[in-house]
Order: C-alpha cells, then sequence, then structure tokens
C-alpha cells in the first residue's frame, strides 16, 4: 500500500519578498506542493510561512509550509524559484541591478545545488536572463534545469493590453514574445491571435505599436505607480504556470529563457523562446522559422544580454 503512496512534490522559494512570498502563496493555495521559504532575514520567511500555512484549510489545500534561514531545509527540493536580489526602483534599470544581484544568487545556487542537487531552478531575479546564466555557471548543473521566467510574464502583460483594446477575453488571446526580459525583447504580431484572427487583421498598427511599447515598458510602468517596489502579482502567477507545466498540470507550450546552443542561430546566452516543460525542466525547444527583422530582433536581444555577462565576466 505504501508504495502506491504518491511523494507530494517540494518547491522551495529563495526570497522572501513580494515575488517570492506570493509565488509560495499560488502554490499552496493551488495545493501543488510543499513549500519551504528561506531568506536571509531572521524571522521573516518563517512568519510569512506561517501566515500561509494557516489559509490552507480555507483553500482545502493540504500543503505543508515552512519558513527557515538554512538551506538544510530546503534539502531535495524538486524545484527552486529564485527570487531573491534587490528589486528596481523608479529610474533604475534592469542593469543596475546586475553586479549585486549576481552576487546574491550565485551564493543561492551554490546553495542549491549542495542540497537540492536534482532539482530544477527557475530563475526570476533580474536582470533575469543574466541571472540565469550565473546560475547555470555557479550551480553546475545542466542547461535543462536552469530555465528563467520571463516571456510567460511578458506575453501575460502583452495579452492583457490585448484584452483591454479588444474587449476581448484574454484566454482567447495567443501571444508570443521572444528574446531577453528586457527593453529588446520581441513581440511577434503577425503570431498574435485574437480568437481566430491575427491581431493585424483587427487593429492598425498605431495601436499595435503602443501594446508592444506598453509590453516592453510593462515592469517600468508598475515601478513608477509603487514608487517603492516592483510588480510581483503577475511575475509569481507566471513562475506557477511554469511548475505547473513541470509537474503535467499543464502541457502547453511556453516562452521561457533557456541556455541556447544553435538553436535559431545564437550560441552560449538566455534568451525567450517557446519551450516545453516537464519533470526534468527544459523537454523541447520549439523552433519556427522569423521573419527577417524578427531575427535581427532577436539576435539583437541575444547580443544585449552578451554585454551583460561581459560585465559580469562569468
Amino acid at each position: 500500500m505504501d508504495s502506491e503512496i504518491k511523494t507530494r512534490k517540494k518547491v522551495t522559494v529563495a526570497g522572501a519578498g513580494n515575488v517570492g512570498t506570493t509565488t509560495a502563496q499560488l502554490i499552496a493555495e493551488k495545493d501543488l506542493a510543499d513549500v519551504v521559504l528561506i531568506d536571509i532575514v531572521d524571522g521573516i520567511p518563517r512568519g510569512k510561512a506561517l501566515d500561509i500555512l494557516e489559509a490552507c484549510p480555507l483553500w482545502h489545500s493540504s500543503a505543508k509550509v515552512t519558513g527557515t534561514n538554512s538551506y538544510d531545509d530546503t534539502a531535495d527540493s524538486d524545484v527552486v524559484v529564485i527570487t531573491a536580489g534587490l528589486a528596481r526602483k523608479p529610474g533604475m534599470s534592469r542593469d543596475d541591478l546586475l553586479q549585486a544581484n549576481a552576487r546574491i544568487v550565485t551564493q543561492v545556487a551554490r546553495d542549491v545545488a549542495k542540497t537540492s542537487p536534482q532539482a530544477i531552478i527557475i530563475v526570476v531575479t533580474n536582470p533575469m536572463d543574466a541571472m540565469a546564466h550565473v546560475v547555470l555557471q555557479a550551480s553546475g548543473f545542466p542547461r535543462n534545469r536552469v530555465i528563467g521566467m520571463g516571456g510567460v510574464l511578458d506575453t501575460a502583460r502583452m495579452r492583457s493590453f490585448i484584452a483591454l483594446e479588444t474587449n476581448t477575453h484574454p484566454g482567447d488571446i495567443k501571444a508570443i514574445v521572444l528574446g531577453g526580459h528586457g527593453d529588446l525583447m520581441v513581440p511577434v504580431p503577425r503570431l498574435t491571435m485574437v480568437g481566430d484572427k491575427c491581431i493585424t487583421d483587427i487593429l492598425p498598427e498605431t495601436e499595435i505599436r503602443q501594446i508592444i511599447e506598453r509590453t516592453k515598458n510593462g515592469g517600468a510602468e508598475i515601478v513608477g505607480l509603487l514608487k517603492t517596489g516592483s510588480a510581483y502579482y503577475a511575475p509569481a502567477a507566471s513562475t506557477v504556470e511554469m511548475i505547473e507545466a513541470m509537474f503535467g498540470i499543464k502541457n502547453e507550450p511556453l516562452p521561457c529563457s533557456v541556455y541556447l546552443d544553435g538553436e535559431y542561430g545564437i550560441n552560449g546566452v538566455y534568451v525567450g523562446v517557446p519551450v516545453k516543460l516537464g519533470p526534468d525542466g527544459l523537454q523541447e525547444i520549439i523552433e519556427f522559422d522569423l521573419a527577417e527583422d524578427e531575427k535581427q530582433a532577436l539576435d539583437a536581444s541575444a547580443d544585449a544580454v552578451r554585454q551583460l555577462i561581459k560585465k559580469l565576466q562569468v
């Protein structure tokens, strides 16, 4: 009988700030796994975890949620989400965060490699594509087990703006955003569908450009409004979407930042492309033909990530 009992999944969320705590909450609310929330600040992860745990009966969730300051308590996690790092402030670009957050995620990756050597790592900390590269190097994990969250969020933002503009349910909108999670991301209008119609057949070019620009500046817009913080609801939901795909709950391709080794003609850098995720992390990179202007834009986005990596000398 015991052999028939399925072992519960375990997800560690590194960083008990807004993104990390909301991610932990959503995982527990959906009863996807037991959750460990870890942070260097004493008391904070334990207090927030206890608060989430006490909500689980109301969600009819059996998730066990714990908080800790020790990576020993995270041992043998199936998935580790890295949200630890400094958040952007008004006027601060993702690049400004580069050096400080690289030091933070390097230590996290090393600790994860020691305590959960078979885990899949989802990198959320910004600048995300460069931080994913740092985690890959620091952990020593294969590329299929270090994946960046960016494209899922960028695509969700684009879908929400299209929904507002067209008065359409977001579930009826399909969009693709390629490239790095930054100003040079590459939305692809010709593959963006509202129902069974291409967005180029519904909206004028000027409105499509406005949607694309708002998508590119989606994070900065929220930072500007909040004044003392950055986005966390949508990033957390995007991360959970990836976890659900890894756990086999959802099977739709997702745009994620992965290390490319010749795919799309790009080598040695993390870039957002459509992928299939599974129990081993990255299962498949989905390649499709790009128009010349799209390919140039994707190459430029990849080059921007390379420049960040060069600054880090990793």
